[in-house]
């Protein structure tokens, strides 16, 4: 049986994370004779049974020609399946090197690599990268370089101290009525930048991902009260089969105190054709149920980014954005405001601008915090209010999220306010009694 299609036994430990395991066993598909033997044994004599219609998945100019190219073999159908996106994905250095016009360094790098974040990208975003410039924006996101060996003043494998507030295996309690669940460890494609790279794509210890640890985190969430949200993540809670993954929502929807699940996903934009209609059914059953889409660039915005967009609000989830402000990739405002612009238009909603988390080996991806305080100025007053996100810096140690605004409060004269608004002209406000800006000079 096809582990991934079968339900979760609530007293088994079941590897979760079955996807990475064994894929291509577990994802076999039988052969176009066979299904047509028991199409054609299950059709009524004499009559034309209706045919299930196929998924179909818009594909841009590029990628086409990508797929013609590298994998002239696939057909539609098999290019638009996201199990055989996650079967071919580009995770050795001779397949790199077949595809990618690799640097010394990038070639290096790729060789030293052990243990965790492995490299894996699946052939669809690979088309979207600049296959002969190593300084391309979405390559330099997942191609290893050796900067990623160096670790600098302040940087950790845990920068934020999940570890320290597990409540359970996999579950981290940081916030007074709000949990993390950690659900896999598996990812479409590995960001270098992943603040939890210690964990990804090499499953073990504390996070064995495990039915048996998917219960205990169940288990502790209905004995806390005050728990009304929880945000699923990992990994990537959407490399997840269906049914597990509807077994998982329906587990918890049946917990009262619950008020709403929030999940966590990059699969909309690196593996588009994973939204099926099939998936966003079983989805809307779980409502209120919203979304953090992790997006980093604007040529991630292609035509089946868009569909898969479209398809998660046209089932009535509410979309949000997250992008990590990267050096020398998106820490721009003429890349970041269409970006947030883009977004608007597919429905997604800019919610987070994070400062990179100072995970190992990192340093290279992160900017001054004045950088991201630069570009929400570049945003704020120049654009619609619903394209600025919240900038944030999740602090290290588990001090959680925290704001960050450019000083828009001038000062104060007697009764009034004095504040600047993105002209860098200054207004006055009259707060008598007041004594807000009485401290700024």
């Amino acid at each position: 049986m096809d582990m991934l299609e079968e339900p979760p036994s609530s007293s088994a430990t079941v590897p979760i994370d079955l996807i990475s395991q064994n894929l291509p066993d577990l994802n076999r598909q039988p052969s176009r004779r066979s299904v047509a033997r028991r199409q054609d044994s299950a059709r009524p004599r004499g009559a034309d049974a209706p045919r299930q219609p196929r998924e179909r998945f818009p594909t841009g100019e590029e990628t086409r020609a990508f797929r013609r190219k590298f994998f002239p073999e696939a057909t539609t159908a098999e290019w638009n399946d996201w199990r055989w996106q996650l079967r071919n994905r580009i995770k050795s250095l001779a397949h790199l090197e077949r595809i990618f016009q690799l640097s010394d360094d990038e070639r290096e790098a790729v060789s030293r690599h052990t243990g965790s974040l492995p490299v894996g990208i699946t052939p669809y975003y690979a088309s979207l990268m600049n296959l002969a410039d190593p300084m391309d924006a979405l390559r330099r996101t997942h191609i290893p370089v050796g900067q990623e060996y160096v670790k600098v003043q302040g940087e950790a494998d845990d920068p934020l101290g999940e570890d320290h507030d597990l409540a359970a295996p996999g579950l981290v309690h940081r916030y007074p009525d709000r949990v993390l669940f950690l659900t896999t460890g598996f990812c479409s494609t590995y960001c270098r930048y992943c603040t939890r790279s210690r964990m990804v794509g090499e499953a073990g210890g504390i996070y064995d991902f495990s039915t048996r640890q998917w219960d205990q985190a169940l288990a502790y969430i209905e004995a806390h009260t005050e728990i009304r949200d929880v945000l699923l993540s990992g990994g990537d809670p959407l490399t997840i089969a269906d049914e597990k993954l509807d077994y998982l929502l329906g587990r918890l929807r049946a917990i009262k105190h619950v008020e709403f699940i929030r999940l966590g996903s990059k699969v909309p934009t690196v593996l588009p054709m994973r939204i099926t209609r099939k998936l966003t059914k079983m989805l809307r059953k779980y409502h209120p149920l919203w979304m953090s889409i992790h997006v980093t660039h604007p040529k991630e915005l292609t035509p089946e980014a868009t569909e898969a967009y479209a398809r998660l609000a046209d089932a009535g989830i509410p979309l949000g954005s997250q992008t990590v402000l990267l050096q020398g990739i998106n820490d721009d405002i003429s890349i970041m405001k269409p970006l947030m612009h883009g977004l608007l238009m597919r429905r997604v909603k800019p919610y987070y601008l994070y400062q990179c988390d100072p995970i190992t080996g990192s340093a290279h991806f992160r900017t001054p915090v004045s950088k991201g305080l630069e570009i929400i100025e570049g945003l704020r007053g120049h654009t619609t209010g619903y394209a600025v996100p919240h900038f944030v810096i999740d602090a290290p140690g588990g001090g959680g999220k925290i704001p960050l605004l450019p000083n828009y409060l001038v000062g104060r004269d007697g009764d009034d306010v004095l504040l600047r608004n993105f002209e860098n002209k200054v207004y006055r406000y009259g707060d008598p009694g007041g004594t807000t800006g009485a401290e700024a000079k």
